[in-house]
């Protein structure tokens, strides 16, 4: 692909690879309105000025992944000196009218056919914007604390080998394990019931705010969160839904999709003339 320009919209809440360290997935929207996937990338080991936040145009050096088989996954070509934020699209007092032009170009509202999309061996269709009928619940469950020893072990050697954690502009530590799951239960076209994790990385560092401002009681922390995203983004808010699948499960899991972030400017009030 070249030099390409993105619309950053999805940055996933970091993960530990045996293989990259600690990974995000990032994902957005070329200027046609259609989505591209960005993976992998060692989000935090890039220096200060070559990170992005959601809702910049960045270019960016990318070739497709040939090891992921789902036609919107590309790779940066190099990690070091790849990345240059050229814009960003604000966000209009909270209408984000300018946005919504490019994100909300093609819109989903039925799982059903979202999902045989994504099988549908000519499209493998692997990323969404999503609208639910309704919103029914938000769910937490309590999760495992810690990361995986193995990956956490394999890491901490291949730091001590390659200095990891000695860059002193950008000093790297692994992010915290959040101990809770964060779900949506909601209703589509297709009237199904269903319950998807949200992974996106601001539920992450909302948990780790509210914590912080809790004074480290988490049961207040969790009840903060369910505020933002139930009583204020769910309810208040004109929510869509961003959904990814993972390369693992697309093609047996029944369902492949997971919630990777979302899209809450305000509601658009219509109003009569007469």
């Amino acid at each position: 692909m070249a030099l390409t320009k993105v619309l950053i919209a999805v940055k996933t809440y970091p993960t530990l690879s045996s293989k990259y360290d600690e990974l995000v997935c990032t994902a957005g929207f070329l200027e046609d309105g259609s989505w591209i996937r960005i993976y992998p990338i060692p989000f935090r080991k890039l220096e200060y000025d070559k990170q992005y936040s959601k809702y910049d145009w960045i270019e960016v050096d990318l070739e497709k992944n040939s090891s992921d088989f789902r036609l919107e996954s590309h790779k940066p070509k190099s990690i070091e000196n790849n990345f240059k934020k050229i814009d960003e699209i604000k966000a209009d007092g909270g209408s984000w009218d300018n946005r919504r032009k490019v994100v909300l170009k093609n819109v989903h509202t039925n799982m059903t056919e979202l999902i045989s999309q994504a099988k549908d061996t000519t499209k493998y269709t692997s990323l969404s914007v999503f609208k639910p009928k309704e919103i029914l619940d938000f769910k937490i469950e309590k999760v495992d604390r810690e990361w995986d020893k193995k990956k956490l072990d394999a890491l901490k050697a291949r730091a001590q080998q390659t200095n990891l954690f000695q860059n002193s502009e950008n000093p790297f530590e692994v992010v915290p394990k959040l101990p809770y799951k964060f779900s949506y239960k909601f209703t589509s076209d297709d009237g199904i019931e269903r319950t998807m994790m949200i992974e996106d990385w601001e539920i992450g560092q909302l948990y780790w705010n509210c914590l912080k401002r809790q004074k480290g009681i988490e049961a207040r922390a969790c009840e903060d969160v369910k505020k933002k995203y139930f009583d204020d983004f769910a309810k208040m808010k004109d929510l869509y839904l961003f959904l990814g699948t993972t390369r693992e499960f697309h093609l047996i899991a029944p369902n492949p999709f997971v919630i990777i972030g979302t899209f809450h400017p305000k509601k658009i009030i219509q109003t009569s003339l007469f």
